[in-house]
């Protein structure tokens, strides 16, 4: 069962925040989304410890416009992290592990326009021994559910560097659509010029895309059981990068 703010059903009847109806709040605040699988908190330095712990791994930054690899750069993550949400841009989240209660990772939205009603889901990161479970996937259904049901999202959009190709088969693999490529978009702190392909998904689809979410997410969880007896394998869920942004 997937809840927001552990006991808002994302299927409530009332209906999406509107732009127009936050006069002066921010439209995008702090909440806990749960699933089966995964708890994704907003971000707090009591999160530090446990991502340093999962997330030192060279190859998880290996696409990053900076690399997180000492307890430093991360507290400095962290920290710009916290910054960007108090200054209501960004909305950080820890991805917890619920059957442990671990930090593997962390996510969050970002590029928040509420006028347009539109925000970016990226800065997205698992320890490599949960990439390619139903972590992602549950993870990606929790964020677009609240975009959409909650908060009323017309666009959702996922930018990544055109050359993770692991990252560009995972965001299709959602079922998001690729958009295009922004050459030259950012340049990363090794001096390298990055070019940005972004995908979206949006408000008309968003019916389509959750089924499919869903169906996967069941998927997945079916495929981390014990078999009791011989089946075919289904189809390995395309890879997952080990971050998005």
């Amino acid at each position: 069962m997937i809840s927001i703010a552990r006991s808002r059903c994302a299927l409530s009847p009332k209906p999406p925040k509107r732009a127009a109806d936050i006069a002066g709040r921010p439209w995008v605040e702090p909440v806990t989304l749960e699933g089966s699988v995964v708890r994704l908190e907003p971000l707090t330095v009591e999160h530090l410890s446990g991502l340093i712990s999962s997330g030192l791994e060279g190859e998880l930054w290996r696409w990053t416009l900076s690399a997180n690899q000492t307890p430093g750069e991360m507290r400095g993550y962290v920290e710009a992290a916290l910054a960007a949400a108090a200054a209501g841009t960004e909305a950080p989240f820890a991805t917890v592990e619920r059957s442990s209660g671990r930090v593997i990772g962390s996510t969050r939205y970002l590029s928040i326009d509420a006028h347009h009603r539109r925000l970016e889901i990226g800065y997205t990161w698992i320890n490599p021994a949960w990439q390619r479970t139903a972590v992602n996937t549950e993870a990606k259904l929790l964020m677009l559910t609240h975009a959409f049901n909650v908060l009323g999202a017309l666009r959702v959009e996922f930018k990544t560097d055109s050359l993770n190709e692991r990252s560009r088969g995972a965001l299709l693999g959602i079922g998001a659509t690729e958009e295009g490529t922004m050459r030259n978009h950012m340049v990363t702190d090794s001096g390298r010029r990055r070019h940005s392909v972004y995908f979206s998904v949006i408000e008309e689809e968003w019916p389509r895309v959750r089924q499919h979410l869903e169906s996967r997410l069941t998927r997945l969880n079916q495929r981390a059981q014990p078999a009791t007896a011989p089946s075919s394998e289904p189809a390995p869920a395309p890879a997952e990068s080990a971050l998005d942004g």
